[in-house]
């Protein structure tokens, strides 16, 4: 005879079963053809971020003092947990600015929930520190910034976003198939309120890399509507949390008066 939790069980476990189909089905989506996502080549250059911690003791990143010290939130990118951008964060704590994590761990997708948990977060470390927060979003993390920004304007100083596809068509990356079976939502319904393309009321600067494998260039970069200003770096996709050259950008973007 059933138990009563084998019988509970057997529900679940078809739910459990339809939701992976479902996931599945999701993540096999035909592309369009006149989708162009990065290169091959460029995605097999990502690989080499796996033996950057490796290298980091061997580094000696020379940074400048701040001369006004700024409230940094970082938003991690699309299945990274923030300790991906822990050293980007140490960099910025050493130049005298205070950096704050998003406090969700790893970034698993937006969601209606997870949003406003952030909402609430941004207005917390308002609260506490009394100045407009600068919003850092690495990848998918700069939608979350930009989000962010057009909800709660009056409490960030300006969005940056690194390597974020904000702009085209939202397939134009390596990885619209994965996020789609992560989080269970097509790239491009994803649960907010407004277009991912639309500037936010606030200074907006793209930071972006023809040498891209995840992203598309274009997507990250945007057009002059959709942004204020664009930064073409020459680093791969993963090394927008850790190279000199993106640490030392985000230094001179906090550094620039907000407009």
């Amino acid at each position: 005879m059933a138990t009563k939790a084998s019988l509970l069980g057997q529900p679940l476990a078809a739910w459990a079963d339809s939701e992976f189909a479902r996931r599945v089905a999701l993540a096999r989506q035909p592309a369009a053809a006149q989708i162009q996502p990065p290169r091959k080549r460029h995605l097999l250059g990502e690989t080499i971020y796996l033996i950057e911690p490796l290298l980091r003791p061997f580094r000696r990143l020379k940074v400048k003092p701040a001369s006004q010290p700024r409230i940094v939130m970082i938003l991690p990118g699309f299945a990274t947990h923030p300790s991906r951008m822990r050293y980007l964060a140490r960099q910025l704590e050493r130049a005298g600015h205070k950096t704050k994590r998003w406090g969700l761990g790893f970034n698993l997708g937006p969601t209606e929930n997870n949003i406003d948990v952030l909402e609430r977060r941004l207005e917390e470390i308002h609260a506490r520190y009394g100045q407009p927060v600068v919003m850092l979003g690495w990848s998918l993390g700069g939608l979350f910034a930009r989000e962010l920004a057009h909800r709660r304007p009056e409490l960030v100083a300006k969005v940056i976003t690194m390597g974020s596809p904000f702009s085209g068509d939202p397939r134009a990356n390596n990885a619209w198939r994965l996020y789609q079976f992560v989080t269970g939502h097509a790239v491009d319904n994803p649960p907010v309120d407004r277009p991912v393309a639309m500037k936010p009321p606030v200074e907006t600067v793209a930071l972006w890399s023809p040498r891209d494998g995840i992203v598309a260039p274009r997507s990250a970069r945007g057009k002059p509507g959709e942004r204020d200003r664009a930064i073409a770096l020459r680093c791969r996709h993963m090394g927008f949390s850790y190279t000199d050259e993106a640490i030392l950008t985000v230094l001179a973007e906090l550094e620039r008066p907000a407009n």
